[in-house]
C-alpha cells in the first residue's frame, strides 16, 4: 500500500466529456485523479503507436498553476529541489516538494515563459500540493492563480515531429522546453516533456479548440490511445509516478531521481536533509528499474533474495511486443539485497517469477515492437 494521501477523481476530463458523443464508446477509468479514456484499441496496437508511430492521448489530467508577484522567482526557489532563478526562457524542470523533514510532498514542473512562470502538476496532486506551498507564503509578494478555460492533449512517438510538420506546428528539438503559436486561428502553447523511448509532447489548447486540436492530430496520422497503454509506457521508461511509486515517507535520493535535485542553487524547504544524505553518500534503500520473468505481480508484490525480504514492486505493467511480451517494473529495494547481488525473486498466487535489475530502459528496436 501506497502511503499517500490524494483525491479521488470526480469529474471526467475535457477530452472524456468531449468522446461521450461518440458513435463508439470509449470506457473510462480513474488514473492521476481525473476520469479519463482507458483505451481505444487492442493493448498491442496502442503500445506499437507509442513505441514505433504516434499516438495521440488525453492529458486532461494536468493542472497548471501560474505564479505571479515580484517575489515569485525567490519564493518558488525555496520551495523545490531544482533550478528556477537559473531557467531560461521557454524551459522547464522537474522538481520535488519537500517538507522540513526532507520528506516528499509531491512533485511538479516549473516553467519560464519569458519572465512569467509557471507549475504544472497531476490533477490527483492539485489540492495538496496548492495548500502546502500557500502555507509559506507569509510576507511575500507571491500569488498562485491556477489557469482555468485550457486543457491538453499529448503527443508521443518517434514520428512526433512529422504528425507536427503535417499539422504546420513546429517540432522542439529538446525536452523540457517549450513555445507558443498561433494555429488555426487558436493560442497553443507547445511542451516538449521528458521521455526516454519516445519523443512526448504537450499541447495546451483553450477548452473550445479541444475538438479541432484532437480531429486535425488524427487525420494528421496520429492513432488515439487510452491510459492503459500510457501507464505502462511510463513503467517501461522508468519514470516514477508520485502516489504510485513515490510516497510521502521518501527521500529524494531513496528515489533515485538527480535529475530533480540541484544541488547548488541555495536554500529551500527540506535542503539540510538532502545536504546531509549527499554528504553521507548513501541511503538504505533505491527505488530501481526491473525487468521481470514470470506473472505479472502487482504493487505492493514482495521481492525477496535467498528467501529474505528484499523489497516491494511499487509498479510493474506488461508490454505485448511482437517478438513477445515483456514485463518491466518499479521496485522499492533495500540496500543490503544489492549488496548482496543475489537474484531476486517474487510470487503471484504461488507462482514465482524472477526479477533483474537493469540500469535503464532498454531500447525497443522497431522490429521488437
Amino acid at each position: 500500500m501506497m502511503d499517500t494521501d490524494l483525491a479521488a477523481p470526480t469529474s471526467a476530463t475535457p477530452l472524456a466529456t468531449l468522446l461521450e458523443t461518440a458513435a463508439t464508446p470509449h470506457p473510462l477509468g480513474a488514473w492521476r485523479g481525473a476520469l479519463t479514456p482507458l483505451e481505444f484499441d487492442a493493448p498491442a496496437r496502442e503500445i506499437a503507436a507509442l513505441l514505433s508511430s504516434a499516438a495521440v492521448h488525453d492529458l486532461g489530467w494536468l493542472r497548471r498553476v501560474a505564479v505571479h508577484g515580484q517575489d515569485r522567482f525567490r519564493w518558488l526557489s525555496g520551495m523545490v529541489t531544482n533550478m528556477v532563478n537559473d531557467l531560461p526562457a521557454h524551459a522547464g524542470a522537474w522538481n520535488l516538494v519537500l517538507n522540513a523533514q526532507g520528506r516528499i510532498q509531491g512533485d511538479l514542473y516549473a516553467w519560464r515563459e519569458e519572465d512569467g512562470l509557471e507549475l504544472e502538476m497531476s490533477a490527483d496532486q492539485y489540492e495538496k500540493l496548492i495548500a502546502h506551498l500557500e502555507r509559506f507564503i507569509v510576507m511575500d509578494d507571491v500569488e498562485l492563480a491556477t489557469l482555468d478555460g485550457e486543457t491538453a492533449l499529448g503527443l508521443t512517438g518517434p514520428l512526433a515531429d512529422e504528425v507536427l510538420g503535417r499539422l504546420s506546428l513546429p517540432p522542439l528539438a529538446e525536452p523540457l522546453t517549450s513555445a507558443r503559436v498561433e494555429w488555426n486561428g487558436l493560442d497553443l502553447k507547445m511542451i516538449r516533456a521528458y521521455g526516454v523511448l519516445a519523443p512526448h509532447y504537450e499541447l495546451w489548447v483553450p477548452t473550445p479548440g479541444l475538438s479541432k486540436l484532437w480531429k486535425y492530430l488524427r487525420t494528421a496520422g496520429a492513432r488515439p490511445v487510452g491510459c492503459q497503454a500510457l501507464e505502462a509506457l511510463r513503467i517501461a521508461e522508468a519514470i516514477p509516478a508520485y502516489g504510485i511509486d513515490i510516497a510521502e515517507r521518501d527521500l529524494p535520493q531513496e528515489t533515485s531521481q538527480l535529475r530533480a535535485l540541484h544541488f547548488s542553487k541555495g536554500c529551500y524547504l527540506g535542503q539540510e536533509i538532502v545536504e546531509r544524505i549527499h554528504a553521507r553518500g548513501s541511503v538504505h534503500r533505491h527505488l530501481r528499474f526491473l525487468e521481470l520473468t514470470g506473472p505479472l505481480p502487482s504493487s505492493g508484490t514482495e521481492l525477496k533474495a535467498d528467501g529474505a525480504a528484499a523489497g516491494n514492486i511499487t509498479s510493474a505493467a506488461q508490454l505485448p511486443l511482437a517478438r513477445g511480451s515483456r514485463i518491466f517494473a518499479l521496485a522499492m529495494i533495500r540496500g543490503e539485497a544489492e549488496m548482496r547481488k543475489q537474484p531476486l525473486t517474487y510470487a503471484v498466487d504461488a507462482v514465482e517469477g524472477t526479477a533483474c535489475l537493469l540500469a535503464a530502459p532498454p531500447s525497443l528496436e522497431p522490429e521488437q515492437i
